[in-house]
């Protein structure tokens, strides 16, 4: 299981570099289910890997001028905060048992799944329903709120403390729309927000967690081989279809987690 875990992890690296996104949101389940890690380690190796790959995307996207630095540190001042505290000081101290319904048991474990589980479905109808270019999407330039950026950054940073995803298919659209980047520009500037979340949330998991360190740098290698690899194929490949395409394979997998964790 564990050979096909890393090439899994060179395919989540595809994934980011073919369609922009989304390929983070596979992290988590590959770490549980190939290389039986548990759960909550998983959410904090993710952090660690998200967050590189998402560095490296996000400096690639400033030499080409997609990305807006002012509104990703704005962006950022409040998720970054919110995800380091979470991870800090919120994420030691759930139980390991949260209920018990008569014999089922809902423990920490099954919880964080369950809740990765929803945040895959609702990627995948994100991914799916925005496969295809939106011309209204591309609005003129609009000036910051910047009250609106940091309550949004508030919830994304919840979002990545928690489950250890970087929430590009939430911040994507709120770029977008709210303050009217082009989809390049929000691609690259959503890149750098992913990577400043999810390394300083993985700076609030050092002393909780004992890291394997080698195996952590390994599999990171695998997946910013894949971006790369991802990279030089999106230049030949239209992205659109692959991006619909991945969009149900995401939903059937956190369909899948569901069911495995609450049925079987």
């Amino acid at each position: 299981m564990e050979f096909i875990g890393y090439i899994a992890s060179i395919l989540i690296g595809v994934a980011l570099g073919l369609i922009g996104g989304g390929g983070s949101i596979l992290t988590v389940p590959v770490l549980v289910y190939l290389f039986g890690i548990s759960p909550l380690l998983s959410t904090s190796y993710s952090l660690f890997i998200v967050g590189s790959t998402s560095l490296i995307g996000a400096i690639n996207n400033f030499k080409q001028g997609f990305l807006n630095v002012k509104i990703a540190l704005i962006f950022g001042s409040s998720s970054i905060t919110t995800v380091f505290l979470t991870r800090k000081f919120i994420i030691p101290i759930i139980p390991k048992e949260i209920a018990r319904f008569g014999d089922f048991i809902i423990t920490e474990n099954i919880l964080m799944m369950v809740l990765f589980a929803i945040l895959m479905v609702l990627a995948a109808i994100a991914m799916i329903r925005n496969s295809k270019p939106n011309a209204s999407l591309n609005s003129k330039k609009l000036k910051p709120n910047i009250i609106k950026l940091l309550c949004y950054g508030f919830v994304i940073g919840i979002v990545t403390g928690f489950l250890g995803a970087g929430g590009g298919f939430l911040l994507i659209p709120t770029l977008v729309i709210l303050m009217g980047l082009a989809m390049k520009e929000a691609v690259g500037t959503s890149l750098l927000i992913i990577a400043l979340n999810s390394l300083f949330g993985f700076a609030g998991d050092l002393g909780h967690f004992e890291i394997n360190w080698f195996f952590l740098i390994s599999i990171t290698t695998m997946a910013l081989l894949g971006l790369i690899i991802g990279t030089l194929i999106a230049k030949r490949i239209e992205s659109t279809q692959l991006k619909k395409g991945f969009g149900y394979f995401v939903l059937v997998m956190g369909v899948y987690i569901i069911i495995k964790e609450v049925l079987m």
